[in-house]
């Protein structure tokens, strides 16, 4: 179990998104994290207080199931708010440019 970081329905701009995450030292490790990075409204520091939080994920190896829902869940928890968790390698052709363009990476 971890401790929310964040009140529900609380606005987030990228910023503190990705210093949240960059507090979460074994993250990558643990979920076999080769890159993610934070794209759709928060990136564009347009979110609401009902904004979802969307991740690109690309990981070191085949993705099981079980570690993607973890991650999924993990983020969920972390931030008290939805997550749509993507697969880079799933990105469907016509929203692939658009969504790398403005993906804010973790590093």
């Amino acid at each position: 179990m971890i401790n929310t970081l964040t009140e529900e329905n609380q606005i987030l701009d990228k910023n503190k998104v990705l210093e949240i995450i960059k507090a979460q030292k074994n993250l990558f490790n643990k979920y076999h994290i080769k890159t993610l990075a934070l794209f759709g409204s928060t990136a564009r520091n347009e979110a609401t207080e009902n904004s979802d939080l969307d991740f690109l994920v690309e990981f070191n190896t085949s993705p099981t199931f079980d570690n993607y829902m973890d991650l999924k869940f993990y983020l969920e928890e972390l931030f008290n708010k939805s997550v749509d968790l993507v697969i880079k390698e799933d990105l469907k052709p016509i929203i692939r440019e658009k969504v790398i363009k403005e993906a804010v990476y973790v590093s």
